[in-house]
């Protein structure tokens, strides 16, 4: 694939097109939903960066660099409206929820039992992931709304990837902070 040209001048009257040649607005859901997928990957890489000096990092770098594979793949499926088209490009599969619920289990059982609700911190790639999870939890309200308007508007595994998603940057966080030796900020009610 070969990008010669940045600009185009094709959406300097808000609208762009979908792939498969459709124009739409860019104040769309559809757009929405892919845009808020490519700021979670954009997040994703903020984490990477942080990782570069976490202990957590070895481990999960190479996980986090195939999740930024995944997720433009579904911001590919998000960005085609005809479902003969989506088919025909990358798309997200049920192995790759798998694959979230085997990383996630792979390094969960390290972590000390939850007393409260984790705030975001435990040093800067824990707090990175903290911010790609709130990221991937928009994109994943925005594509159940996506799903919401048609039976073939969104696929149900686009949800189930971003909630499973979701959950592994938790996780991930929380794993970060611990092998980082930073304490996790607890949520105390009593504390405003």
């Amino acid at each position: 694939m070969r990008i010669d040209r940045v600009y185009t001048r094709g959406g300097d009257h808000g609208e762009t097109s979908l792939i498969g040649g459709e124009r739409v607005s860019k104040a769309s859901l559809r757009l929405e939903c892919y845009g808020t997928v490519d700021e979670a990957n954009a997040t994703v890489g903020l984490v990477i960066e942080a990782l570069g000096a976490s202990a957590a990092g070895p481990h999960l770098v190479p996980i986090l660099r195939r999740v930024q594979n995944e997720l433009f793949n579904l911001g590919a499926e998000l960005a085609a409206a005809d479902p003969e088209t989506r088919a025909r490009l990358p798309h997200i599969e049920q192995r790759h929820v798998d694959a979230l619920e085997r990383d996630i289990d792979a390094v969960n059982d390290d972590l000390p039992a939850l007393r409260s609700f984790v705030l975001p911190g435990g040093g800067w790639a824990s707090a990175y992931f903290h911010l790609a999870r709130t990221v991937c939890r928009r994109a994943e309200r925005l594509v159940v709304a996506l799903a919401a308007t048609g039976p073939d508007a969104a696929t149900p595994l686009a949800i189930h990837y971003l909630n499973r998603l979701s959950d592994a940057l938790f996780v991930w966080g929380r794993w970060a902070a611990w092998k980082d030796g930073k304490e996790e900020p607890l949520w105390d009610a009593r504390a405003t």
